[in-house]
């Protein structure tokens, strides 16, 4: 009989680093006002985090196995709590960018290590349930993260969506401490000695310069920037020499070697565009509802909670499944189906659609991620065992989390300049030559005559500005609609992966954000 705190622990302490990735960002604005800073300026408590959060990743599964899990894992606990509260003190811009830093180093080894944790403790035979569990939660995360965030921001101000973290930290320290342990080792282990510098500084450089450059690119004009330019550079140096390097030494940081089996490398392909399509879309979408509807961030929150409810009373079926013996490459070919329906009827959007629309939107996307989320992490990471399957948790959590970077980026960079041309192309065909500009120009014309005490002159200026209006809006619709498609192509790709994987055995069930 398996022990449920372990699954208690790993949810719970899963849960604050999700929803801390998300949080924050609604209380941007509030912050930037109390601290004195500019947009820049703030965006570096995300950009941060983000970074020393995807450094960790890849390297959890060996800093635990050089420290010992059980201190490594409630250490880190300890420090994320700490870094939390220290936040929510911070005087200044720089110590609350400080703290932010080492929270999302302490919180970047909490996703792998509790996926881990959750597969090696459990058996067979409760392995789908633990993982559709842990699944369900972690779906939530993202969703509530941004509700959260609005909420203690608005009653309590920004400082307690740092603070919230201390009882939630202290609750996890305990009841871990009472069941996780250090990793038994297995009989063919060999105990590795000697520590891998140059595989560390040469990991640490390159997915840290690569996650700045994401994450800075757009908002800096990419390689108009000196420091985005060096970045690139240094990450195209560091990650090839970190691979013939790690090949080469005795004790490497990570077993590149992982990926020369095809599970491992069509399965990172599949987790990328997965990050992709994710972030991309949840980066995309609210500013539609935004522009279109002039929703605030909390109901835009709100907007996605049924999709991910859907999610999560779907994954304990989708383990179920999987267990019975179905093959999970059936799941995951409906898993990428479904997004695919989900960009398509992205695509059809427009002024005149309304909530319903884009609630039944998501509600296929929750279907989809149900589909996605636990038989690739299930299927992939079943193929492995000891030090291996930490590694590969931590490799799929990282490439999730740079496909989203690049995700992000791309609409980003994409969503500025196809809005420039989009107006180009569509202000040249606005001209009172043109009937359908006459007729729109009259109509509205009239509408503001009408009104008691407005003169011709001022009915013209504010037609004018109703038109512009017109065209922005259209503008925008236009760009969605092209990006929405970008992201439908990109992740058809993902077809290819899922064609070429060869699992070896039966798929246990697990789950990871």
């Amino acid at each position: 009989m398996s022990n449920p705190l372990i699954v208690f622990v790993a949810v719970l302490a899963s849960l604050l680093e999700i929803i801390d990735t998300s949080i924050v960002n609604v209380a941007l604005p509030t912050m930037m006002g109390n601290l004195g800073a500019t947009l820049e300026d703030i965006s570096m408590v995300v950009t941060g985090y983000a970074i020393a959060n995807a450094v960790v990743l890849p390297l959890s599964a060996w800093l635990g196995e050089k420290i010992g899990r059980r201190r490594y894992y409630l250490g880190c606990i300890i420090l994320f709590t700490l870094t939390s509260v220290a936040c929510g003190l911070a005087p200044n811009l720089t110590t609350l960018t400080i703290f932010r830093i080492l929270q999302g180093l302490a919180g970047g080894a909490l996703l792998p290590t509790s996926q881990t944790l959750i597969y090696e403790q459990f058996p067979r035979e409760k392995a789908g349930m633990a993982g559709a569990i842990f699944g369900m939660s972690v779906m939530i995360g993202p969703t509530l993260g941004p509700v959260m965030g609005g909420y203690l921001t608005d009653n309590f101000g920004w400082r307690s969506i740092f603070n919230i973290n201390l009882p939630l930290g202290l609750l996890a320290l305990f009841v871990g401490s009472t069941c996780i342990f250090d990793r038994e080792s297995q009989p063919h282990e060999k105990k590795e000695q000697g520590f891998d510098g140059v595989g560390l500084a040469l990991l640490t450089m390159g997915i840290g310069c690569l996650q700045y450059a994401l994450e800075r690119g757009e908002a800096d004009d990419w390689f108009s920037s000196k420091l985005i330019t060096a970045c690139v550079i240094i990450a195209a140096i560091s990650l090839p020499l970190f691979v013939i390097w790690e090949l080469r030494v005795k004790n490497p940081v990570i077993n590149v070697r992982l990926f020369k089996d095809g599970v491992v490398a069509n399965g990172v392909i599949l987790m990328g565009l997965l990050g992709f399509f994710l972030y991309a879309l949840v980066f995309v979408l609210p500013v539609f509802v935004d522009t279109v509807f002039h929703y605030t961030a909390t109901q835009t929150g709100l907007l996605f909670i049924p999709g991910s409810l859907l999610t999560a009373a779907l994954m304990p079926l989708v383990g179920k499944a999987m267990m019975s013996g179905i093959n999970p490459k059936k799941l995951i070919f409906i898993g990428i189906s479904c997004i695919i329906i989900c960009c398509y009827l992205l695509t059809l959007l427009s002024p005149f659609s309304n909530q319903d629309d884009i609630l039944a939107i998501l509600f296929v996307r929750g279907v989809a991620m149900a589909f996605l989320f636990v038989p690739i992490n299930s299927s992939i990471i079943s193929q492995f065992e000891g030090i291996n399957m930490g590694q590969v948790s931590g490799l799929l959590n990282l490439f999730r989390q740079i496909g989203g970077s690049v995700g992000i980026a791309l609409v980003g960079t994409l969503m500025a300049s196809r809005g420039h041309q989009n107006y180009l192309d569509l202000a040249s065909k606005v001209s009172l030559l043109n009937p359908a500009t006459q007729q729109a120009y009259l109509s509205t014309l009239n509408g503001f005559m009408s009104k008691a005490g407005v003169g011709f002159s001022d009915a013209h200026h504010a037609t004018l500005k109703a038109l512009a209006g017109r065209i922005h809006s259209q503008v925008f619709v236009m760009n969605f609609i092209q990006l929405i498609w970008i992201i439908l192509i990109v992740f058809a790709f993902a077809y290819i992966p899922l064609y070429l994987i060869k699992f070896r055995k039966k798929s246990q069930v697990v789950d990871s954000h």
